[in-house]
């Protein structure tokens, strides 16, 4: 990780340019979501990792198929439905 410090200017729209160093270590690329969290004079981001939800799916569907567990696309419809609600 790297350790020294590096300074960046805030634009007149708000807008901070994270140095390329730091981007390349933390794979941060456009449209990459992050947290920002303030307190004081202190400024925290954080790269947002969202899940991979088609693996998950995945995983999901194999562990009711080890189970044998049959769901119909109404059935997990409906409680999507009434998880949402």
């Amino acid at each position: 990780m790297t350790e020294e410090l590096e300074v960046t200017i805030m634009s007149e729209k708000g807008q901070v340019v994270i140095p390329k160093s730091i981007r390349e270590e933390l794979e941060i690329k456009p449209k990459t979501k992050l947290l920002v969290y303030g307190k004081g004079d202190t400024i925290i981001m954080k790269k947002l990792q969202l899940p991979d939800l088609k693996k998950e799916w995945e995983d999901i569907f194999k562990l009711m198929d080890k189970k044998e567990l049959k769901l119909s696309n109404a059935e997990i419809q409906k409680e999507i439905k009434e998880t949402r609600k």
